[in-house]
């Protein structure tokens, strides 16, 4: 069975997207995605493969860790 630590990733991908006055199927298309996988990234409910986390930052010419934050939950067994 897979232990959930509770860990996650929250991103800021709207915020360059906007700031580069680009549309959610404009950025799709340079990272090789649909718009469907940047608006549920943008929303939080989706966690990109590090390629796509990757491809993202390069696109923006910034660090992975500017876009992407990973915030570490806890090991359940450690309660």
């Amino acid at each position: 069975m897979k232990k959930d630590f509770g860990d996650s990733v929250s991103n800021n991908v709207y915020e360059h997207r906007v700031l580069a006055k680009m549309s959610q199927m404009e950025l799709a298309k340079k990272v090789g995605v649909s718009k469907q996988t940047i608006f549920v990234m943008e929303k939080g409910n989706y966690v990109p493969s590090l390629l796509l986390a990757l491809r993202i930052a390069n696109f923006f010419e910034v660090e992975v860790t500017e876009i992407f934050t990973y915030s570490k939950g806890s090991d359940p067994s450690e309660s």
